[in-house]
Formats: structure tokens, C-alpha cells, sequence
């Protein structure tokens, strides 16, 4: 019976297994009156029972992924000289940040079914069930989406860009933009062999609204009325300040 459970547990648990241990840089980013952006460093080992497995190299795959939201997509034509929205397509969720960093180019860390089965290139972490009938070609709509956000540094692609020693300790920087969504972020480590994904980890970073962003946000939300006459009064002054100075160089 001993040897048989023993047989059993073999089966169960693969020889030389690999795991992630992880680590951050910072597990929380502030957005204040002058934030400009955040880099955050995610660093890690691979621990082993065993020898590392005979086979291809080990790679590493790292994503940082924002909240998620649905985006309408529209799509401008020219009408009698004159752009006007004609399609639109809702895209049920997309993050509102999607980084994904990678050891090496992605064809050689992640097969289509793999990338298929957890959803870690940018396409596939976008959800977008479907289209009206009247839409043709809906898969543009989700292209051009990748394509506005990655030109805000929203989405980024940063092959080759985890560095690996010995198949054994990793690290990877990711930047993120000033253009922040508030809300929990989601970095998820992966490491394949021959594609094929060996272990993953997940941890999270929050990300939130600190010092006078926090205040005028509370205040937009709990207190609007406040909030017009406090952005009308700025106004008004603002104007006047620049009336005056202006008498001030004229004389």
C-alpha cells in the first residue's frame, strides 16, 4: 500500500519542478499633482527540488495589467468632406494598461495555445465577445484600440527585455505611464520551457489617488455643487489675474 502511494505522488508531482518566487520594487503607486509616471522593478528566482530539467532554455514572461473596462470604439468616415462616426463596437473588457515583457522574442517564449489558454498577449487579453451584424470586419475595431493605446504607452510590448541568470534569478522593469487608471494592478510571472508554460505567480499593485488628486476627486464625486463653484471661482480669477497683468505691460 506504502509503495503504491508512493507511485501515486511520483505521477502527481513532475521530477525537477520549478517554481516562482517573487518580489517587487514597490507594491503601491501614488498619483499625485505632479506625477509623471512610475517604474516599477519585478525581480524573482526559480526555485528547483532538483537539477533544472534537460530540455530548451528556461524564459520568463512578466505582464502588468490595469482594471478592467469597456471600451466603445467608433469609426470615422468621410462624408460629403465631413468626418462622422459611422460604426461603433463595444469591447466588453480591456485593460486600461496591458505591459507585457519578455526574455526573449515572444514567437520563442509562448506557443498560440499557450498564449491561447491564459491569455497573455496583448490581443488576447482583450475580451470583446461580439459585434452588431452591421459591422463588418469587428477585429479592426480591437487593433485599432491596441494601436491609439500603445501610442500613449498604455500598451507595451518589451521583448527581450527580462534579463535571466543561470535559469535561475530574473529581472524586469516595466514603465508606467502619468495616464493612470486608479485601481488595483495585476503582475503576473510566467515561466515556459519550449513554449509551454511551466509556472506562474500573481501578485497585485494598487494604484491610487494621494494628496490634492485625492481631494478634488472626493470632491467631484461626494460633492459636485462644491466642485462647479470652486472650478468656476478658479476661472473667474484665473481671467482676472490675466486681465490685470496685461493692463501692467501695456502702461
Amino acid at each position: 500500500m506504502l509503495r503504491l502511494i508512493v507511485v501515486l505522488f511520483l505521477l502527481v508531482t513532475p521530477l525537477g519542478a520549478e517554481e516562482i518566487v517573487l518580489g517587487l520594487s514597490h507594491d503601491e503607486v501614488a498619483i499625485t499633482a505632479n506625477f509623471d509616471g512610475s517604474e516599477v522593478m519585478i525581480f524573482g528566482a526559480i526555485k528547483r527540488d532538483a537539477p533544472a530539467p534537460v530540455g530548451g532554455p528556461l524564459e520568463v514572461i512578466i505582464t502588468l495589467a490595469g482594471p478592467l473596462e469597456p471600451v466603445l470604439v467608433r469609426r470615422k468616415e468621410r462624408v460629403l468632406g465631413i468626418w462622422v462616426n459611422t460604426d461603433a463596437v463595444e469591447v466588453d473588457a480591456a485593460p486600461s494598461f496591458y505591459a507585457v515583457a519578455t526574455s526573449a522574442p515572444m514567437r520563442d517564449v509562448l506557443t498560440s495555445v499557450e498564449d491561447l489558454r491564459y491569455g497573455i498577449s496583448i490581443p488576447r487579453a482583450i475580451r470583446s465577445v461580439g459585434a452588431p451584424d452591421t459591422v463588418q470586419n469587428s477585429e479592426i475595431f480591437t487593433q485599432a484600440l491596441i494601436r491609439i493605446r500603445a501610442g500613449s504607452q498604455l500598451y507595451q510590448i518589451l521583448e527581450s527585455a527580462v534579463d535571466i541568470e543561470e535559469e535561475t534569478l530574473f529581472r524586469g522593469q516595466i514603465t508606467m505611464p502619468a495616464a493612470l487608471t486608479e485601481g488595483e494592478y495585476t503582475a503576473h510571472i510566467y515561466i515556459t520551457r519550449d513554449g509551454v508554460v511551466v509556472d506562474d505567480y500573481e501578485t497585485s499593485i494598487a494604484v491610487y489617488k494621494a494628496g490634492l488628486e485625492r481631494w478634488l476627486y472626493e470632491m467631484s464625486r461626494n460633492q459636485p455643487f462644491l466642485y462647479g463653484l470652486m472650478s468656476l471661482a478658479i476661472v473667474i480669477s484665473a481671467g482676472w489675474l490675466a486681465s490685470a497683468a496685461f493692463r501692467i505691460f501695456q502702461r
